[in-house]
């Protein structure tokens, strides 16, 4: 029996080499896998559009999908605009059936990369006199920004670093230069800035410009940049188990504190939200040009 196609959905970046390492890396874990069809597309501002990608693997005679988004933490596109826009495809392709996967992170093979990233970045110095600043995307979800969190405290786990701080480069609080000023009044002499993204992209080059800034003028504190996570073997493993889970039905969404199921203060209003895709500027099919999305997510 054909096993479901992997289906890899990005969010899409205006950054042009952000989006050809997504590309390259649907190309590769296809060509990894022969037995598999692998395709991937964006939900917004990159090509391919996700209807695109659905639309070729279709005409190819694929009619099951496991799809797995390609994102760290469950925010809004990945509880909301991903799902959405599955079903959407699904009414295009009358006969398809789509299972979906969980977000990436935190994962310990992804916490291996980001340790090997932060000691690339020390290039041999000393961890226990580091503190390493991890910093987000950000999201208006309180859930989604507790992930990073999440995150920054099991990479401290056992790893020697002196402490692993937590920042946000949009949306949340504490920004980058706040999270540089904490480590620094923490008694921080060697500080290094953790990009918590996949690719490059627009967000992770603002994440260095804006540490850049802070470090000028910063007496007794080094301040270095670490890459991000990038197509590591660890990252290509990682979604083959989530594209095995979703398509043995082993789904492990957490939602006790999801805003979209629960009234948390401040989002009350977010409870029950009716689901809606992002309109794609490449998806002609799109009624609005583009423009208007959006985050939700339904029982």
């Amino acid at each position: 029996m054909t096993p479901p196609a992997l289906l890899l959905v990005g969010h899409g970046t205006r950054d042009t080499a952000g989006a050809t390492a997504f590309r390259d890396f649907v190309a590769q874990l296809g060509a990894a896998r022969p037995e598999l069809t692998v395709g991937g597309g964006f939900i917004e501002l990159s090509p391919p559009p996700l209807a695109d990608a659905v639309a070729a693997m279709a005409g190819a005679g694929v009619r099951h999908f496991a799809a797995v988004p390609l994102v760290l933490v469950s925010a809004g596109h990945a509880k909301g605009d991903i799902p959405a826009a599955l079903a959407r495809e699904e009414r295009r392709h009358p006969g398809t059936s789509f299972a979906y996967g969980r977000p990436l992170g935190p994962h310990p093979g992804l916490l291996a990369v980001l340790e090997r990233r932060v000691d690339e970045a020390l290039a041999g110095a000393d961890r226990a006199a580091a503190t390493v600043l991890l910093v987000g995307r950000g999201s208006t979800d309180p859930d989604a920004n507790a992930e990073v969190f999440k995150a920054a405290r099991l990479l401290w786990e056992g790893r020697g670093y002196a402490g692993v701080e937590t920042a946000f480069v949009s949306l949340a609080e504490p920004s980058v230069t706040a999270g540089l000023e904490r480590c620094r009044r923490l008694g921080a002499r060697t500080v290094v800035v953790l990009p918590y993204f996949l690719f490059s992209g627009v967000l992770p080059d603002r994440v260095r410009e804006q540490a850049a800034g802070w470090a000028v003028g910063q007496d007794g504190v080094e301040v270095r940049c670490a890459e991000v996570i990038g197509a590591a073997p660890e990252l290509a493993e990682l979604v083959m188990e989530r594209y095995r889970e979703a398509v043995g039905g082993d789904l492990r969404m957490n939602c006790d504190s999801c805003v979209y199921r629960v009234p948390m203060p401040g989002f009350e209003d977010r409870v029950g939200l009716p689901q809606q895709p992002h309109h794609h500027p490449d998806d002609p099919s799109h009624p609005h040009g583009g423009h208007g999305h959006t985050h939700a997510h339904t029982g």
